[in-house]
């Protein structure tokens, strides 16, 4: 059972960002016991907001769960699992992830040219623990900013369902790039916003300044010395039909 620290009143949000961020436990999950018990999260979460059918294994996962550009991070508050999320990282070397497999024709373009896009995806919360504490989604969705950050990204992605797209308008400046596809072996469609993420990154810190990462948190959430980023063995075939949104938006 999760406690909720009761704020006070005179605090603002970015200051009760502040508070939980001292409180929340960033784990990356490298061993099983921790990918399976956020991959039953994933499942419950989808399943209560119609977004998948229901399996067996009562367990949402994926190829790119796997992939040596994926990292998967659970949040924890009292030694209790209470949101999580998956930050993949796109380059011309290694150019798979959710988004760039189903926005290929709007992304590949981008990668061929040099930019690194990231791409978090798979975000997940407790409700009891969101209700409890509203700024855990903030605090989830910041890994993926950290990342930015990193891996001196140029475009931020995002793919969410079109209910939350007002979210991530809101907290990154995204717009959206294209229309909503269906992903494999999801119900609801997605859209994929997109920013140039060095022209709004300050715009960002000065509203959410708990986004601020040091360079010693960045290395402890990223660094991999047993699993560099390596050539993909199933490169994605590059398109040549642009999307002038996304040019618009990035440029």
């Amino acid at each position: 059972m999760i406690s909720a620290a009761v704020a006070s009143p005179e605090l603002s949000f970015s200051e009760r960002g502040f508070e939980l961020l001292e409180r929340v436990d960033y784990r990356r999950a490298d061993t099983e016991e921790e990918r399976e018990a956020i991959y039953r999260m994933r499942y419950a979460a989808y399943l209560r907001e119609g977004a998948i059918a229901p399996n067996s294994l009562k367990e949402l996962s994926d190829r790119h769960d796997s992939a040596p550009n994926a990292w998967t991070f659970g949040l924890y508050i009292d030694s209790k699992l209470v949101s999580s999320i998956r930050v993949c990282i796109a380059t011309a070397e290694h150019p798979l992830t959710p988004a760039t497999n189903v926005f290929g024709d709007v992304l590949l373009p981008e990668l061929e040219l040099g930019k690194t896009i990231v791409d978090p995806n798979r975000f997940v919360t407790d409700p009891d623990a969101t209700r409890a504490f509203p700024e855990l989604p903030y605090l989830t969705v910041r890994l993926g900013f950290v990342a930015c950050e990193y891996f001196n990204a140029d475009i931020g992605a995002a793919t969410p369902r079109l209910e939350h797209e007002a979210f991530y308008k809101r907290v990154f400046r995204m717009d959206r790039a294209t229309g909503p596809r269906i992903f494999p072996t999801l119900t609801k469609a997605h859209s994929l916003m997109a920013i140039h993420y060095p022209s709004v990154r300050s715009k960002i810190l000065t509203r959410y300044p708990f986004f601020r990462s040091t360079f010693f948190e960045r290395r402890m959430l990223f660094e991999r010395t047993y699993a560099p980023l390596v050539p993909a063995n199933d490169p994605l075939p590059v398109r040549e039909d642009v999307n002038e949104t996304l040019q618009g938006l990035l440029s």
